[in-house]
C-alpha cells in the first residue's frame, strides 16, 4: 500500500470488472476501474453539498464522482476513522499507537486487560482512544491476557488479527452509530466464502478464536465473518514508518480502484483524519479514482494483488494494455532476437502466453511468473540501504528485463533516494559521474510516473525533489569550470526552479513531521534562495 495504499472489493457473482478503491490506502461494493466509464443507467445521489455525488450502477454499486468541476490539489473527503486496528498478521504491536516493540525491550503491560504496551504515557491509550474505549475491560473481564502466558510466539502474533474485528464487534453495543455506518461497507461474504482457504484461516483464527477462545460468544460466526470482510476489503493501510495499523473510513470506501489513479491520500500521524485530494483536474461527472495496488509494478502481479486482496480482477485500461501506456513495465527482452521484447498476449488472462513482437517467440505464462518470483526474491533480499547490491542487480539483469520493467522501476526509486544520503554516497562524496547517473535514474523514473500517477501525486513530487538536487550540482561545476553558456544556465535553472515549485506544492499536503513534508519546506527554502 504502497501501501500504500488501500481497499476495495468486488462482486464477482455479479460482475467480473467490478473495482473499489481503497487504502491497505478502501471501497466497499468492488467496483471496478472508472476508465471504462459508468452504464448509462447509473442513477446520482444526493451528495448534501460535497465535492463529489455517489451514484449507482448496477454493475459497480456505488461510486464517487465529481459534483462539479475540480481541481488537482483539492481535498474532497477528510474524515476521522471509523474502527482501526493492527496489520493482518501483525507482529506484537503497541495496541495505542501500533508501532512494534525492540528487540529485548523491557516488558509493559497494560494495567487493565493485561496486553503488552509500549509506555504507560503512550498518547493512544488514554480514555478516549480505541483500546480503552473498547477492548480493554471486555479482555479483562475475559481474562485474555492470561493467554500470553501460555502461548506460542505465532499464536500470540495471530491474537493481534482479532483485535480489529473485535474492535467492529464491540461498537455493535458501546457505539451502534458507528456499527451502523460499519455495516454499510461490503463485506463481500459470498464471494470469499467461495474462496475456501480464506473462510477457513478466518473460521480457525478469527472466529474461533473470539467465540470459543476469549468467550465472546455473544457474537455469532456471521457477525465476525462480515466484520473480517468489511476490514480485508475496505480498510486503508495507515500510519508513518514504523506505524503498522489499518482503519476503516466513512465515505472513502466508496471510491472506486484504478491502476491510473486521481486521487493521493494521506492520514495524520496523530489524529489518523484521512484526507484524500485530487491529483489531476476533473470534469462534473468524472469518477474519482484511488489505487489499491503499489502503482510501480507489473499488471500480473498487481493484477493477482487486487484479487488475493480485495477479489476482483482489474479490467481497467492499463491492465487491458500489454505495453501499459508505452511504459513497458512488464516487458522482458526476447531470447531468440537481439530487439525483441515479449509481453502477454491477453492482459487480462493471467495463463495467457507471452508473445514477442518481433519474432513471434513465444513462453508460457508460469514460466514468466516463475522467472519473476525468482528475481524478486533475490531483489528482495538486498540491504535496503545497499547501492552497490542495487546496482549490481540493474547489471545483471539488463539483458533480461527491459530497462523500465517494474523491478528495476524499484530498484531505482530506492537509489533515487540513497544517493546522496547515506555515507560514502553524500552529495559532497559523489563523483560528478554518480551526480550523472542519479538524475538519469531519477528522470527514469519520472517518466514512468509521469504515466502511472500524473499530477499532484505523492511519488511524483518526490522524484521531483530528489532530481533538482544533480542538476543544481551540475550547473555549479559546469559554471565553475566554462562549460556552460548562458542559454544553457538559464535552461537548467529554469527546470530547477520547476522541480522545487512543483515538489513543494505537491508535498505540503504531507503530515507536519513526515520525511515528504520535510522535502516540502526544503524545496521552499531552496526555491527562496535561488529567487534572491
Amino acid at each position: 500500500m504502497p501501501a500504500n495504499c488501500k481497499k476495495k472489493k468486488h462482486r464477482k457473482h455479479k460482475s467480473q470488472n467490478r473495482q473499489h478503491a481503497s487504502s491497505d490506502t478502501e471501497d466497499e461494493s468492488g467496483k471496478s476501474n472508472s476508465k471504462q466509464g459508468p452504464s448509462a443507467s447509473a442513477s446520482e445521489e444526493i451528495n448534501n453539498n460535497k465535492p463529489y455525488a455517489v451514484r449507482y450502477s448496477d454493475t459497480w454499486g456505488r461510486f464517487l464522482v465529481a459534483a462539479r468541476n475540480l481541481k488537482a490539489g483539492e481535498q474532497i473527503i477528510k474524515v476521522e476513522p471509523l474502527a482501526m486496528g493492527p496489520w493482518a498478521a501483525s507482529d506484537p504491536v503497541c495496541l495505542g499507537c501500533y508501532k512494534r516493540f525492540a528487540k529485548d525491550s523491557r516488558i509493559i503491560k497494560c494495567t487493565g486487560c493485561g496486553w503488552r504496551i509500549c509506555s504507560p504515557t503512550c498518547s493512544g491509550l488514554s480514555a478516549n482512544e480505541p483500546h480503552k474505549k473498547l477492548e480493554c475491560i471486555p479482555l479483562k473481564e475475559h481474562n485474555v491476557g492470561n493467554l500470553f502466558e501460555t502461548g506460542s510466539a505465532e499464536q500470540i502474533k495471530l491474537m493481534y488479527e482479532a483485535i480489529f474485528a473485535l474492535r467492529c464487534l464491540l461498537l455493535k453495543k458501546i457505539d451502534p452509530e458507528r456499527y451502523a455506518m460499519l455495516l454499510e461497507m461490503e463485506p463481500l461474504n459470498e464471494l470469499r466464502q467461495q474462496i475456501s482457504s480464506l473462510w477457513k484461516r478466518n473460521q480457525e483464527l478469527i472466529v474461533n478464536r473470539i467465540r470459543d477462545e476469549w468467550k465472546f460468544d455473544e457474537f455469532t460466526d456471521s457477525e465476525i465473518h462480515t466484520a473480517c470482510g468489511i476490514i480485508e476489503v475496505n480498510s486503508f493501510q495507515i500510519g508513518q514508518d514504523d506505524v503498522f495499523a489499518r482503519a476503516l473510513y466513512p465515505e472513502a470506501f466508496y471510491i472506486m480502484h484504478d491502476c491510473t489513479p486521481n486521487t493521493t491520500h494521506t492520514d495524520d500521524p496523530k489524529s489518523r483524519v484521512l484526507s484524500i485530494r485530487l491529483t489531476n483536474d476533473l470534469k462534473a461527472g468524472d469518477p474519482i479514482t484511488l489505487s489499491y495496488s503499489y502503482t510501480l509494478q507489473g499488471t500480473l502481479k498487481r493484477r493477482q494483488h487486487l484479487f488475493e486482496s480485495k477479489f476482483f480482477w482489474c479490467q481497467c485500461k492499463r491492465c487491458s494494455d500489454p505495453t501499459e501506456f508505452g511504459t513497458n513495465c512488464s516487458s522482458i527482452k526476447c531470447t531468440k532476437c537481439p530487439k525483441g521484447y515479449i509481453l502477454a498476449t491477453d492482459p487480462l488472462n493471467q495463463d495467457a502466453d507471452w508473445k514477442c513482437k518481433t519474432c513471434s517467440h513465444s513462453m508460457s505464462a508460469k514460466i514468466i511468473v516463475q522467472l519473476l518470483d525468482r528475481l524478486f526474491k533475490e531483489m528482495d533480499t538486498i540491504d535496503g540501504n545497499s547501492v552497490d547490491l542495487y546496482e549490481q542487480f540493474n547489471t545483471k539483469y539488463q539483458n533480461t528485463l527491459h530497462p523500465n520493467h517494474y523491478l528495476f522501476l524499484s530498484t531505482k526509486h530506492s537509489l533515487c533516494q540513497l544517493y546522496g544520503k547515506i555515507s560514502g554516497y553524500l552529495i559532497s562524496e559523489m563523483s560528478l559521474q554518480q551526480i550523472k547517473h542519479k538524475e538519469k535514474i531519477c528522470r527514469d523514473l519520472l517518466s514512468v510516473v509521469d504515466t502511472y500517477e500524473p499530477g499532484m501525486s505523492r511519488l511524483r513530487g518526490v522524484i521531483m525533489y530528489e532530481l533538482h538536487a544533480p542538476i543544481m550540482i551540475q550547473i555549479k561545476y559546469q559554471s565553475e569550470s566554462g562549460q556552460i553558456n548562458p542559454n544553457q544556465l538559464r535552461r537548467m535553472l529554469t527546470e530547477v526552479m520547476h522541480l522545487l515549485k512543483q515538489s513543494a506544492q505537491i508535498l505540503s499536503f504531507e503530515p507536519s513531521g513526515s520525511q515528504e513534508h520535510e522535502m516540502a519546506v526544503a524545496a521552499r527554502d531552496a526555491l527562496l534562495n535561488m529567487q534572491s
